[in-house]
């Protein structure tokens, strides 16, 4: 899985990771922060949440520009300075006034022009390492691994967010709603940890920062571009933004998890669990299953008798510490809504190698679908997803607020749902998004005209930014219909959008 990929790979991937577990870290208490704080509505706090989302993922088209013209490492660099004065601002608790509520916003603009100068051109840095010949035909596999880094950062997110908060209540005192500050003080720490990372190994990717003075000098070298006719051009382009309009509706179904889906995990949620079931609460009880799950590859992969005697060491060790933590476990654990965040990057990081298996094997034999299809199944996927919710919502009532001791709406908790299905609908929407979101940006490294790059892979983002923009429809919907109304509106979405990009697949698949 991680053989015979260049270095600047995981370089690239842990700077990724400390940036991202500080961007979900925030995300994960977000949504009931604009509630609690500012006493805003659903539809109002999701309006604001989702406008962050969408600024997020659109800057980067802004970001790819400047890219193209003044390289992507500056960009990168200052983008993660940008960020880390956002994630500052937005650490000071200023209570819920109009004044605060004013900062909060600046704080929010300034993170998503700093994540619009970072993501887009790290992940067009990541592509470029595969122009070397050696690499071309590891590039999904790459993406893959790359993929599965962030989700490493957004795996201990929610705990870290949870666990922060309760710290400034209880040691230094702090109301609940000013101890929500301190969740998004972490972010500053991974960034810095992410620019320390970046630089320290930077001579491992250093070829692929761009610039206008390296591409004179010479020093700066594109292998294996090919030469684009105007028409080659044209279709690739057009082929590109097919892509982009059905992830849109991708997005909007899928970041429903911070926000629609965390109301309900908040609201219609069990807030105890117990036994085998409150295990899957616990984050290093997920660590060690991750770790069950890489070791029981490198078992039946590892080329020499050392390497399989260690991975069985692992696992014996791994599946001991659960069957300890197991018998020490005593009464009911409480949980609260944030922490469901953590499940799908768990199974993101969990699901990479059986998922890089599976389509190793079926390129082995000449029959792995082509991008363009993985993204039309990952679609299909979401759907059933939000199939099941809408099922397991039947017969639930409708949202409900009181008005608390401060005069603010306060949503109540009217049912006792299991967390399974929850913890089910996570895992059905992480299958989708592995053949998706990886595969996609993969998609676009690829196809993207050699002189667009920057500008095509902000168009990614830009597309996830319409998506995440339209994530406000779960606010909106949310108390307004049915629960099952609610989620079956996602699930139809998902099918149109599936049933365009298979109309549409012999144009995308001619520029594969």
């Amino acid at each position: 899985m991680f053989e015979n990929q260049p270095k600047g790979l995981f370089a690239l991937a842990l700077a990724n990771t400390g940036e991202r577990f500080g961007y979900y870290t925030m995300l994960a208490v977000f949504a009931l922060f604009l509630r609690a704080n500012y006493g805003l509505s659903a539809g109002m706090a999701g309006t604001i949440y989702s406008s962050f989302l969408m600024l997020v993922y659109f800057f980067p088209l802004i970001g790819g520009i400047m890219a193209d013209k003044f390289g992507f490492g500056k960009m990168v660099t200052t983008g993660i300075i940008i960020m880390f004065l956002g994630y500052l601002l937005l650490s000071v608790p200023l209570g819920g006034d109009t004044t605060a509520l004013v900062v909060m916003l600046a704080a929010l603009l300034l993170i998503g022009f700093g994540t619009g100068l970072f993501k887009g051109n790290l992940q067009v840095m990541v592509g470029d390492l595969y122009n070397d010949p050696k690499y071309a035909d590891k590039r999904d596999a790459g993406f893959s691994i790359f993929y599965m880094a962030i989700n490493i950062g957004a795996l201990f997110a929610p705990t870290a967010a949870i666990k922060i908060k309760e710290w400034a209540e209880t040691s230094l005192g702090y109301s609940s709603n000013d101890a929500y500050h301190f969740s998004f003080a972490v972010a500053c720490a991974s960034l810095i940890l992410s620019i320390v990372i970046y630089y320290i190994f930077r001579s491992t990717f250093r070829h692929t920062e761009g610039g206008k003075k390296k591409a004179e000098s010479g020093k700066l070298k594109e292998e294996n571009v090919p030469e684009l006719t105007k028409e080659e051009t044209k279709q690739r382009i057009v082929a590109l933004c097919l892509v982009f309009a059905v992830v849109i509706f991708f997005w909007m179904a899928f970041h429903q998890n911070g926000l629609s889906l965390t109301y309900f995990a908040d609201e219609f949620t069990d807030h105890t669990v117990e036994g085998v079931q409150s295990m899957a609460f616990d984050v290093w009880n997920l660590v060690l299953i991750i770790f069950i799950v890489y070791a029981g590859f490198a078992l039946f992969q590892s080329k020499t008798p050392k390497g399989r005697y260690i991975a069985a060491a692992i696992i014996i060790v791994a599946v001991g510490l659960l069957v300890w933590k197991y018998t020490q476990l005593e009464g009911e654990l409480g949980i609260k809504a944030p922490i469901f965040q953590q499940f799908n990057p768990f199974y993101v990081v969990a699901l990479t190698p059986v998922s890089m298996a599976i389509f190793g094997a079926l390129s082995a034999k000449g029959k792995e679908p082509s991008a363009p299809r993985k993204i039309a199944y990952g679609m299909i996927v979401a759907a059933a997803a939000y199939a099941l919710m809408a099922f397991g919502s039947m017969g639930l009532p409708m949202p409900q607020t009181e008005i608390g001791p401060d005069g603010e709406p306060v949503a109540m908790h009217v049912a006792e749902v299991t967390p399974n299905l929850l913890i089910g609908t996570y895992l059905i929407l992480t299958f989708g998004e592995l053949l998706l979101s990886p595969m996609g940006i993969s998609f676009v490294s690829k196809v993207a005209p050699p002189k667009y790059k920057g500008m095509m892979m902000g168009g990614w983002f830009v597309a996830t930014a319409i998506g995440n923009q339209l994530v406000v429809v779960g606010g909106l919907l949310w108390g307004a219909v049915p629960l099952w109304v609610c989620w079956s509106v996602f699930l139809v979405i998902c099918l149109v959008a599936a049933i365009f990009m298979f109309a549409m697949m012999k144009r995308l698949e001619k520029v594969c």
